[in-house]
């Protein structure tokens, strides 16, 4: 996985400015004060900081529980989508808020992934998931709904395979 490569996109779009979360925070949740907003900001830094990390525990666990071959391709696709320069929301032009739909799609994805017997991961996606899903375009998410969706469905019969085998083997 090309985690260093990820984090290079994090840490480049950190140089275009971390207000500009905050200012897209305020433009997306006028109601929110400004403690709250620069609160929320600081939270999808944090948010986004972590896909390294989540990916790389992701892949780890799967491995470890020899279901690498077919959870690997559908981590290989949301990194793939984190990487591609020209997306629903370009972190070249947006800076951090460019992020939130590369790190919606990746956290969507793994959720999809710990509907199995056991999860991949023991850490909480669905509140960091559902908050950047209120700060989406509600066209964005459900494009990135879909993506989540189709990249699963495309290995689901595998991952369903594997689980069952691991589930027996348990």
């Amino acid at each position: 996985m090309k985690l260093d490569e990820i984090q290079a996109v994090i840490d480049s779009a950190k140089a275009r400015g971390p207000d500009r979360l905050a200012t897209y925070v305020r433009g997306r949740l006028p109601d929110m004060s400004e403690a709250e907003v620069l609160d929320t900001a600081e939270l999808l830094l944090e948010i986004i900081e972590s896909v390294p990390l989540v990916l790389a525990a992701a892949a780890q666990e799967a491995e470890d529980r020899s279901l690498g071959h077919v959870v690997q391709p559908v981590l290989d696709r949301a990194t793939r989508y984190f990487l591609h320069p020209m997306d629903l929301m370009p972190e070249i032009t947006l800076g951090l808020p460019g992020l939130l739909d590369d790190t919606y799609l990746v956290f969507r994805i793994l959720q999809v992934l710990e509907e199995g017997p056991e999860p991949l991961v023991e850490w909480d996606l669905d509140d960091p998931t559902a908050l950047i899903r209120k700060l989406l375009e509600h066209s964005v998410g459900q494009q990135l709904d879909a993506i989540a969706a189709l990249n699963f469905e495309e290995v689901a019969d595998d991952v369903r395979q594997s689980w069952g085998a691991e589930s027996l083997n348990a």
